[in-house]
Formats: structure tokens, sequence, C-alpha cells
């Protein structure tokens, strides 16, 4: 589907990086609400979040105050001037947050993954000008992720944008929700008029790991910032450990380094050059390769030999990665391309094994 997104336009935001949306994961109390809202817009931030439902991994959690706080956000708008905003999942959430005169809808990461459930949110939107944002599925898949894009833009909204926040794992050494951010970078090559926002609370968990991936986010470019803010964050509900204080918030945003996208690039022709000769010389290589491993599957077929031979595999990863160390390459970079292109060899080798 060819899309024509149109500006977010949102009244009284400047459009210049990063458009910041704040405010609690979850509103718990009017006071807490207000108090946060009061905070925020004192230093400047124009448009408060809040989730007024909150669907929680496990039943027995606060899982959102419900449709009553939809009136404090409504007072968070008549008192501060603020725009408001909060997640819908269901059709019932987008016809109570309308009827509440909310400015932003967002549709949350455990939404984006059923395309049932997005239909639905997107036929109830039907004939509404409302700005929507959509974060990316749980899992890390691109296409669903557009495809959410695509229902709403079928249903007439074409103010969209984006939310990374960042992708499940079994692993949280680190981070909450992997970052895994070429996947937001490729849908901004695919959708390069697309709004990107980066919500920082939800891919780190932690509020020390906010300030460095709200650089990250700025530094490739994403237009805005989504971040979880609380008056009282150890005393939060919902997600205490990722929300920082609207005074937290004021310090990362002025300690925020925003590069000039519109930087000229002629000091970088010529080095743009190297790399796109370099690019070539890996391409003739990889492909002499394969022509190598198609004469090996070629040779493993005549003499009845199994495609896989793992000792020479193993021997390949671990001679490979220390060289790459001693050239200065990461040893994890070096192998995750060795497994692509034995993976492609394989898949060649494959084709041989079954020509008849």
């Amino acid at each position: 589907m060819e899309m024509k997104i149109e500006p977010l336009a949102l009244p009284g935001v400047d459009t210049q990086r990063p458009i910041v949306i704040a405010g609690p994961c979850s509103a718990e109390t009017e006071e807490q609400v207000l108090e946060t809202a009061q905070g925020l817009a004192s230093r400047g931030v124009k448009i408060f979040r809040a989730g007024i439902w909150k669907p929680r991994t496990k039943p027995g959690g606060f899982e959102g105050i419900g449709a009553e706080g939809l009136a404090w956000l409504k007072k968070v708008k008549k008192e501060t001037g603020m725009l408001v905003s909060t997640e819908v999942a269901t059709k019932d959430h987008v016809f109570e947050a309308l009827k509440a005169g909310i400015d932003i809808l967002w549709i949350g990461a455990r939404t984006t993954v059923n395309p049932f459930a997005v239909q639905e949110i997107a036929d109830a939107l039907k004939g509404v000008d409302v700005p929507v944002l959509i974060k990316n599925p749980v899992n890390p898949d691109l296409e669903l992720w557009i495809g959410a894009f695509e229902r709403l833009y079928g249903a007439g909204i074409h103010r969209l944008g984006a939310i990374h926040r960042g992708f499940s794992s079994y692993d949280k050494k680190i981070y909450r929700n992997l970052p895994l951010w070429h996947i937001p970078i490729e849908l901004r090559r695919r959708m390069p008029d697309l709004p990107i926002f980066c919500d920082p609370s939800h891919i780190g968990g932690k509020r020390e790991l906010v300030a460095p991936l709200c650089q990250q986010a700025m530094d490739l470019s994403f237009d805005g910032l989504i971040i979880e803010s609380h008056c009282n964050p150890d005393c939060a509900w919902s997600d205490a450990s990722q929300q920082i204080t609207p005074d937290v918030l004021d310090y990362v945003l002025n300690l925020l380094v925003i590069r000039d996208v519109n930087q000229t690039t002629e000091n970088l022709t010529a080095l743009r050059r190297q790399i796109d000769g370099i690019d070539e010389q890996l391409l003739e290589l990889l492909a002499k390769r394969m022509r190598i491993s198609k004469e090996i599957g070629v040779y493993k077929k005549e003499h009845n030999m199994p495609i896989l031979q793992s000792p020479r595999y193993s021997e390949i990863l671990e001679k490979r990665s220390s060289m790459g160390e001693q050239m200065d390459l990461s040893p994890d970079f070096v192998k995750e391309i060795l497994k692509e292109i034995h993976e492609e060899s394989v898949r060649q080798q494959m084709i041989i094994m079954n020509e008849k």
C-alpha cells in the first residue's frame, strides 16, 4: 500500500527535534496526575501521557484506573494547556478517549501484534482526524508493524507516527527490551515521512538508561521521545524502576546533543566513494566464495558426503573470530557475518544435492 503520511501537526508543539511526550506509566490518582503534569508543563513539556488502561503480563497487577482517569487528563489539558495522550487497545477505549477529547492516541506493543485488534481500532477511528502513534510489536517483525500502519491508513488516519519501544527477549542482562535499532532504521527507509519516537523507558527498564538511550535515538535522527515521568517514581503503582521525575527529565533533555540532519555532506563524498568501492570488492569476493562452495557441493555429492561438516564450521568460526579481533573487529560481529555466509553456502549446496 502506498501511504502519504501527513505531518502530526500538533497545535502549540514545535516540530524541532525532539518532540517530547512525557508523563507517568499509569494514571493512579487525580493528585498524582496533576502534580506530575504541572511539573512537566513548568519545564516546557507540551504533551502529557498517562496510561488509563494497562495490559499486564499477569492478573493481579494494577491494570489502570479505567475511564475515570480520562477526566483527570481533561483537567490536565484545562489547567496546563498541554495536549494529552493515552493508549487504546479496544474499540471501547477509542470511543471513551475520543469522547473525553484526548488529543493523541497510541497503540501498545501487545495490541500491534494482533491484526484483529488493530483492525478493530482502525474501524472505530473511521471518519476521525486524530494522530495515532503505533508501538512496535513485542516481537521483531517489521512487516507486522507496517501492517498496523496500513490498517490505520486504510481507515483514513493519515497523521501517523511510530514508537520504538524495543523487542521482548529472554536476555535481560542490560535492557528490558532489546533496541534492535536496525528495525526502526529499516522502517525509516521504507516510510521516510513517518515520524519515529523512541521510548527509552521501556527499552531500558531502568531509569539510569533513559539518558543514554535518548541520545542514541537523537544520533539516529529520531523525531521525538516518549518518556515515563512520575512525581514520585519510587512509589509508582507500575514500572517504578523506569520512571524519572520531571526534574530529572529536564536535566536529561538539556544534556542532549541534537545533531544537524541538514548538515552538508560534501566533505564525506570522497570517503563514501571509498566505501562504495570496498562494498563492490566485498560482493565480488562473496560471489567468488559461493562459487567455491558450489564446487565443494558437487564434490560432496559425487562422494556421497553430508553437507554439514560441523568440525570444519567450528574451526572457521573460532579462527576467523580470533583473526577479526586482531584486526580490531568485534568477534560477535565476525561470527554473525560468518554464520550468514555459512547459511548461504549450505543453501547453495542443498540445491546441488537435490539436482537430478
